[in-house]
């Protein structure tokens, strides 16, 4: 196990050192003045060589990215272009949005998908399993800026129940109007449910095939025993590790849906990071998400193990 750790950490630590250093070549390739995208059109040329001297962008390139990583070792992320503030101040209040959207989200999707998975292998062929097997085809194949416009048109332009907009004032947590966080659960919740909802019924048919399971159905053991005892265990062994990895998987789907709802929180921040070429800001929430996406791979892994003594870490 500890070695398995320690190749795992080693191995994440790369693969953040190659985002970080892919995304600051990136921006240094793309066409555009950052100090006059940070100073605005009007600048004249005495003011965009000293925005150019006091951000450090009249330093050769290698440089600049070895002092922003010395700095991250230090726990210093550097300042934000734009905002002239540290980027972790920036971010943390983001974060916390984000955090807020996904935590119910995750509320949502996986008790209900488990749930309803569950309840689908059970009834296998069944009409109901037909039509919610058909519905989670096609929840999957929708892109989330496109389920997020249907929800709109339909509960926000249509009945008008539900705002369309998410936006908030600074300093303001969305947990004071809990209406807004509606659309945009239901939105990031549509893929992650019937992912997780059709991996438990497959999971579930899988092991009510299985000979252990036939046999205790002959002993005459209520099938409610049954599925308790033998089959919920078994099948949500594969389904963990899903949901784990589907964490990462979350950051991808806010950055959209963040968009869609004008919400306040890292997906939102990325694109205006992007925008007005804040490097400090971008790579920070570039590490921010390639770290989320190989951490969950890193819980999955282990919670299989744990789960499942057959497998061994190594």
């Amino acid at each position: 196990m500890t070695r398995f750790l320690v190749r795992r950490i080693s191995l994440i630590v790369v693969t953040l050192l190659v985002v970080s250093t892919a995304i600051f070549a990136i921006t240094e390739i793309l066409p555009g003045d950052v100090a006059q995208m940070v100073m605005g059109q009007g600048a004249t040329e005495q003011n965009l060589k000293h925005i150019r001297e006091t951000l450090g962008l009249d330093r050769p390139a290698p440089v600049r990215y070895l002092d922003w990583i010395g700095g991250v070792v230090r726990g210093d992320m550097g300042d934000s272009f734009v905002q002239k503030i540290p980027v972790t101040q920036v971010i943390a209040p983001r974060l916390a949005n984000s955090l807020i959207l996904a935590g119910f989200a995750f509320l949502v999707a996986v008790p209900s998908a488990v749930a309803i998975g569950v309840w689908m292998g059970v009834r296998q062929g069944s009409k109901t399993d037909h039509a919610v097997s058909v519905g989670s085809l096609v929840a999957i194949s929708l892109p989330e800026f496109v389920t997020g416009v249907l929800l709109i048109i339909v509960f926000s332009s249509f009945l008008g129940w539900l705002p369309s907009s998410s936006a908030i004032l600074p300093g303001t947590s969305p947990l004071t109007r809990p209406l807004i966080l509606v659309l945009p659960t239901l939105t990031l919740t549509g893929v992650l449910f019937a992912y997780i909802m059709r991996m438990t019924r497959a999971n579930v048919i899988e092991v009510l095939n299985t000979q252990y399971v036939r046999t205790a159905v002959l002993k005459g053991l209520p099938m409610r025993r049954v599925l308790l005892r033998h089959v919920v265990p078994n099948a949500m062994l594969p389904t963990i590790s899903v949901i784990a990895v589907n964490m990462g998987w979350m950051l991808g789907g806010l950055i959209i849906v963040e968009n869609v709802f004008a919400y306040p929180g890292l997906g939102q921040l990325l694109l205006t990071a992007i925008n007005t070429r804040d490097v400090p800001l971008l790579q920070t929430l570039a590490l921010i998400i390639a770290g989320t996406y190989a951490l969950s791979n890193l819980v999955a892994d282990l919670s299989y193990g744990a789960l499942d003594p057959r497998i061994r870490l190594t």
